[in-house]
């Protein structure tokens, strides 16, 4: 599949672009990780990673990245003993990831809505 797609994005001035905006349509089917509290969620098969095929699973970066890195961390933290407990109830950890959730699927939507404009721009001009 990799080499038919590098085939077919060409060598013009266009291709990275092509390259960049049909990779990023293609992964789009695929679900997006969704931030939740443990505590709040009762099937712990919710908390299987699929692809990594580990029973529990929690993803993070950099904390200067997004806040809800900064959120795991300082639970991270508390629960191996660095720092002292979070004195947020679950409920409230939950409502943060809602939001957080909430903002991603916003920003993806407006990524690919900016994709989708590109990619007919494109069609629409290439002879």
């Amino acid at each position: 599949l990799q080499k038919s797609l590098s085939e077919t994005f060409g060598a013009d001035q266009y291709s990275r672009a092509r390259k960049e905006v049909l990779t990023y349509m293609f992964s789009r089917p695929m679900q997006m990780a969704l931030y939740f509290c443990t505590g709040v969620l009762k099937d712990e098969t919710l908390f299987h990673h699929y692809a990594l095929n580990v029973p529990f699973y929690t993803h993070f970066t950099s904390p200067i990245r997004r806040y809800a890195d900064i959120v795991v961390h300082r639970l991270l933290s508390a629960s191996l003993g660095a720092r002292s407990p979070i004195k947020m109830e679950k409920e409230a950890i939950q409502k943060q990831a809602d939001h957080c959730n909430d903002r991603k699927m916003a920003s993806k939507r407006v990524q690919e809505l900016s994709a989708d404009l590109f990619f007919s721009i494109f069609v629409r001009v290439r002879p």
